[in-house]
């Protein structure tokens, strides 16, 4: 069986949807208060201990800042 390729356009739609899209508007509500947690626990199940790293992206750009950082207080 062939493999299918790898393409970037599914990658930035993920990023899309846990941004601007659905995932981020209603599941994760960046912005507000344990965000970051929020985005953690939804992407825990299909990435597992590599989501706290990808959250973190997408909370950077997102919000604008780290979320370990002072003004995410």
């Amino acid at each position: 069986m062939a493999r299918r390729p790898r393409t970037r356009g599914s990658a930035e739609s993920l990023r899309r949807y846990w941004s601007t899209g659905e995932g981020g508007r209603t599941k994760i509500r960046w912005g507000t208060s344990g965000d970051y947690r929020r985005c953690v626990r939804h992407l825990t199940k299909y990435m597992g201990p590599r989501a706290r790293g990808y959250c973190a992206n997408l909370h950077r750009r997102n919000v604008g800042y780290w979320p370990g950082d002072r003004r995410n207080r």
